[in-house]
């Protein structure tokens, strides 16, 4: 079975930084990783996409500056370092994988991982 694991989720203060890890079983599965994230009550949210070769980039504007995404394709593992945490970043975030270039909504990805809680207090 192709598997995507989240982890590193926890509970941070507002400014403060978190990052998130997502292991894939094999990079078979699809040529863009992404993140995504679901706030309670609410519609799963694009984050980031990257490549396994990370040369490439695509953020959301609501996190650029602040989250930064980075694989290690030796470990099939990629990362979100997110920075200056806000409490409206609370949400479970989620790794994808695809085959979209800078695709944005959820039905463009075909694998997912379970999710990982990170909840900022104010």
């Amino acid at each position: 079975q192709v598997t995507l694991v989240e982890s590193g989720g926890g509970l941070v203060q507002a400014g403060g930084s978190l990052r998130l890890s997502c292991t894939a079983s094999t990079r078979a599965f699809g040529d863009f990783m992404a993140w995504f994230r679901q706030a309670a009550g609410k519609q799963r949210e694009f984050v980031s996409q990257t490549t396994w070769s990370g040369t490439m980039t695509y953020y959301a504007e609501s996190v650029k500056g602040r989250f930064t995404t980075s694989t290690n394709s030796a470990r099939n593992t990629m990362y979100l370092q997110m920075t200056s945490l806000k409490p409206e970043d609370t949400a479970v975030y989620f790794c994808a994988a695809g085959s979209i270039v800078q695709g944005i909504t959820p039905h463009e990805y075909s694998y997912w991982g379970q999710g990982t809680q990170v909840t900022v207090s104010s």
